[in-house]
């Protein structure tokens, strides 16, 4: 989680204003990650305890992605893969 958070700030040159929005899974509420937001001065925010629906949209969404463009097909490379 700490590498994926560091590669989106790489990638975005030092966002401002920006809200995290995770679940509460143990990688993000963990020490070292919470100390890389407060670092880049980001705002984490976790889902409600015990509530499946505060992602609900989101994950029907990537849902549909991975079942209409991904699942199924082999990509020799993450820039074909992008690409298409």
């Amino acid at each position: 989680a700490c590498d994926a958070l560091q590669m989106a700030l790489w990638r975005r040159k030092r966002p401002r204003n920006v809200i995290v929005h995770t679940d509460r899974g143990g990688q993000y509420c963990s020490a070292d990650y919470q100390a890389q937001l407060k670092r880049h001065n980001l705002r984490g925010s976790m889902s409600a305890k015990g509530c499946c629906y505060d992602n609900a949209c989101v994950e029907s969404f990537f849902h549909s992605l991975k079942v209409e463009c991904i699942h199924g097909e082999h990509f020799i490379s993450r820039e074909i893969m992008r690409a298409t």
